[in-house]
This record gives C-alpha cells, structure tokens and sequence, in this order.
C-alpha cells in the first residue's frame, strides 16, 4: 500500500472535550492537504467542518452515542438527523454495550437500525459505521455485534471510541483499543463486503499497517500526519 493509499482511508480525529475551532480548522487543513478519507469531529463541529471542507473531497464524519452507547435508540437516531442536516456524510454510532453484554443481541440490532433508518431517510450518500468497542466484548460477543450490524443495513463495523477505560479485578488497566486480533475477527465475520474501522491507538505506521492486514479498509486515528511521515 502507497502513502497515497493509506491517506485515502484516514479517518483523521479529534475527539478530545477540550478540543477548540483553531484545532478542528488545522484538523480540516492537514485532511485536505494529505487527501484524508475524512474528518471526525464531535457534532458540535460537524456545520464548520462541513463549511471547511466544502468541495475538497473529504468527508465531514461525526460520532453518534458517544463515548458510551448509553442513550436511547431514538436518541441516536435524533442526533444522526441533525448531524446530516448540518453536513455529517459519515456517523460512527456506539452500541449499546450493556445490551451486548447481556446477550439482547435483538435489540443491538434494532439500536444499529434506528441510526441506518435515520441516515437512509435522508436521501443522501451517508456512511454508517458501528462502534462494538471491543475491549468489553468477548469473540462471540464480537461475532454477535458484528452479525447485528451487517443485518442491520450498517457500512461498517469498528473497533473503539478509544475512550473506554477497562480493568481487571486488580483495577490494573487493560488494553482499550483496536487490536490485530479484533480486526481480523471482525473481518472474518463480515466478509469482504462490509468494512472494517480500526479505531484506537493506532498512533504509527507500523501499527496501521498491521490493521489493515488484519482487514481494515479505514483507520481512525489522530495520529494521521505521522502516520504518514513514518509510511515506507
């Protein structure tokens, strides 16, 4: 895969609550520059991005029940609704983690589908992606989500939101974000017709490079420009 190639599925992110319109307007400026697949941006962001990138080819991509997946379908369907009337070509929607937990895999999927009936009803090109975050699921679990969100209409499935903070009995910190493992499960359970987001860590070459072995067809990250610095 060229620099070119591997730009051209960067889903370049910020996401952090303390981040400002001088970061998203740099945020928008280096996607542009660098031919990103898109920007992902709280929807507080989304009508500047959407302003900023106008005509560029990249995407304005926002995320939907976010971080924790915690809200009501129709909730998450509402926020996809505005998210497109100001200019989201992309929404990244976080499941309902305790229902996937619990094994109401039923309504994992109708959860995913309010989001795909809100975007398909715009009448616009808009890409679906579902965020499983992995780090609290099992592989059957995973396989489970993965299966919903194929079902469910969705364009991808994802790996993390990068915010989840999971630990042992000890209280010792786990791992939280994409993994080659994931990935390749997601991938397997899918198929080659869906796509795969690895989501989470991914701060270098070599660790993006790895994802998309595994089966990624999108990487985000907010480590995009030294990505591309370090890619041989």
């Amino acid at each position: 895969m060229t620099k070119n190639e591997i730009a051209s599925i960067i889903d370049h992110t910020v996401l952090a609550p303390n981040a400002r319109t001088s970061h998203i307007e740099q945020l928008c400026a280096e996607a542009v520059n660098n031919h990103f697949a898109s920007v992902c941006v709280n929807p507080n962001f989304v009508s500047l991005c959407a302003s900023l990138l106008k005509g560029t080819g990249v995407k304005t991509c926002t995320v939907i029940g976010f971080p924790l997946g915690a809200i009501p379908s129709e909730d998450k369907a509402s926020e996809t609704t505005t998210a497109i009337k100001n200019g989201a070509k992309e929404v990244d929607m976080v499941i309902d983690i305790t229902a996937a937990l619990d094994g109401r895999f039923d309504y994992v999927e109708e959860d995913i589908k309010a989001v795909v009936k809100a975007a398909r009803s715009s009448e616009k090109e808009i890409t679906v992606k579902v965020i499983l975050e992995t780090c609290f699921l099992d592989d059957e679990t995973i396989r489970k989500c993965c299966l919903c969100a194929k079902s469910a209409g969705a364009d991808f499935v994802k790996t993390s939101t990068g915010f989840a903070h999971p630990v042992d009995n000890d209280g010792n910190a786990l791992p939280n974000g994409a993994t080659v493992h994931h990935v390749r499960l997601m991938r397997e359970t899918v198929g080659p017709d869906m796509g795969v987001k690895a989501s989470g860590g991914i701060r270098n070459a070599e660790q993006a490079k790895a994802m998309v072995e595994a089966g990624a067809n999108r990487i985000g990250t907010s480590g995009g420009i030294k990505i591309l610095s370090t890619w041989e």
